[in-house]
């Protein structure tokens, strides 16, 4: 059974120890994959990368410093697998930033970041581990909301505490 629903969705990450936060509010697809397994596609807001000019001439002194903003070539993508068991969370695109993660209640899971291409090794993931402490899914038949509390880790090195959270609006 493949069914979708085009919805509006809130996608929030934020660290309770460290200043990280951030909320993307976009619309999104949900597919139905079997009664308690979807997957939800969407197309994030671009990051937009500055990179400075080359240094400016004696003439030219009304924008000293100036940058340029460097637009992404394409759209990130966002696709996150969802049952009440795990979540599963990649996003891919424009040759910045990608990531891989996956979640199981009581779990040691894999997170894996790509940097982008101009980085030392281009095609290597940095691996960390992650430890799901609470993953709840709610909303009949269709998911409504998800919340995924975990700690992330660096070797024997917590790297920060943080909570996905989900709203999917019907």
């Amino acid at each position: 059974m493949l069914t979708h629903h085009r919805k509006p969705v809130c996608l929030s990450l934020i660290s309770t120890d460290l200043p990280v936060w951030s909320v993307v509010e976009t619309a999104g697809t949900l597919y139905q994959k079997d009664s308690d397994r979807f997957h939800l596609l969407l197309t994030a807001p671009p990051l937009i990368s500055c990179e400075v000019t080359t240094p400016p001439s004696p003439e030219d002194t009304s924008h000293p410093g100036q940058r340029k903003a460097k637009p992404p070539s394409s759209p990130r993508i966002l696709w996150m697998e969802i049952s009440p068991y795990r979540v599963i969370m990649t996003m891919q695109g424009n040759a910045q930033l990608s990531y891989r993660h996956f979640w199981e209640q009581g779990v040691y899971g894999i997170s894996r970041y790509w940097l982008p291409t101009e980085s030392l090794h281009p095609h290597e993931p940095i691996r960390l581990r992650n430890f799901t402490q609470s993953l709840s899914l709610t909303g009949h038949p269709l998911p409504e909301h998800l919340r995924v509390e975990y700690e992330l880790w660096a070797d024997k090195i917590q790297l920060g505490c943080y909570i996905l959270n989900l709203e999917i609006k019907h």
